[in-house]
């Protein structure tokens, strides 16, 4: 019996969080590993929204803002638990979507890309300069989740970083089973109808602003959850989480691997966050490599590299 290509994507996923650790060479890795996994679950979210919904935006940096920060403010001031911050946080950016998305979404191509950039730099503002309740530039401590004083307690001693990994796979292993089965649904087809076009959507009778702002407020959930682990594993959270570049970083993620597959975005957040990690020894070229190779990809594997080197493996099968 042949598994249906979600079960086939997920179980490939599985396969490979569980296989990675079996060659890394030290406890470093198991960071950067925590690091891939934590942009794989900002990027699937733009997997929903780019992929499969056809909207486009430069400022989803912002709700991942919102997200770490939620985790430092909200123990402190609301004294909320670490945990429920981060449910917290991605409510937070939830509303925050839906208030903002029903005007903005009315818009098309580089106004709406302009206008989510405007949000973006907004957030990203208001963390730098309000000082006083967010540290300003210099950051804010994150409160810590208690997760590895809770697994001593059960007698198990497991290292920060290796926490993380399985934590961060555990998050976004299911992030990627929801959009999985959102590709398939009736409303993962009214998406993918408006990507389309919106007028022959609309014709059918798709509620095209409905699943548009639906698509933008689920994306905004997955990059501030994606923000709360970063701020929990680094214990040290700063307004560049909220910044242009990380937008810019989230949308470069999903393009380069394949904005239309869940598992092509994660490849393409694994190769732009290791690839700094192994360009050290070239740090004055890093980022003419990594343009380079963005370019190379662009012209030859205009679908993304996942999904291009597939159809060419299909290609070669067939023939």
């Amino acid at each position: 019996m042949q598994l249906k290509p979600k079960y086939l994507s997920l179980l490939i996923l599985v396969l490979l969080v569980a296989a990675a650790p079996l060659f890394f060479p030290s406890g470093f890795y198991y960071r950067v590993g925590a690091l891939i996994f934590i942009n794989g679950i900002a990027v699937t979210g733009m997997v929903i929204l780019i992929g499969y919904a056809g909207q486009i935006s430069l400022g989803h940096a912002g709700f991942a803002g919102i997200g770490a920060y939620s985790c430092a403010l909200a123990p402190v001031y609301l004294n909320i638990p670490p945990v429920a911050a981060i449910a917290f946080g991605a409510a937070l950016s939830a509303a925050l979507a839906w208030v903002v998305g029903r005007p903005i979404l009315k818009l098309h191509g580089y106004y709406l890309g302009v206008a989510t950039l405007g949000l973006g730099i907004l957030i990203s503002m208001v963390l730098s300069n309000e000082a006083q309740w967010t540290g300003g530039p210099d950051g804010i401590a994150v409160p810590d989740l208690g997760l590895r004083g809770l697994l001593r307690d059960m007698g198990l001693r497991i290292g920060a970083g290796e926490l993380w990994y399985w934590v961060a796979a555990l998050v976004m292993i299911l992030g990627a089973w929801l959009a999985l089965n959102l590709f398939d649904s009736p409303t993962g087809r009214a998406l993918r109808a408006l990507h389309g076009s919106e007028v022959a959507a609309r014709t059918i009778g798709i509620d095209v602003p409905r699943h548009k702002l639906h698509a933008f407020v689920v994306s905004a959930i997955y990059a501030s959850v994606s923000g709360s682990l970063l701020a929990q594993m680094n214990r040290l959270i700063t307004p560049d989480v909220a910044g242009f570049m990380h937008s810019v970083q989230m949308v470069t993620m999903a393009v380069l691997g394949g904005v239309s597959s869940v598992l092509g975005a994660i490849f393409g957040a694994t190769i732009l966050t290791a690839l700094p990690q192994l360009l050290t020894v070239f740090h004055q070229y890093e980022h003419m490599v990594l343009g380079l190779v963005m370019i190379l990809v662009m012209i030859f594997l205009p679908d993304g590299l996942l999904p291009s080197i597939l159809k060419r493996l299909k290609g070669r099968n067939e023939e």
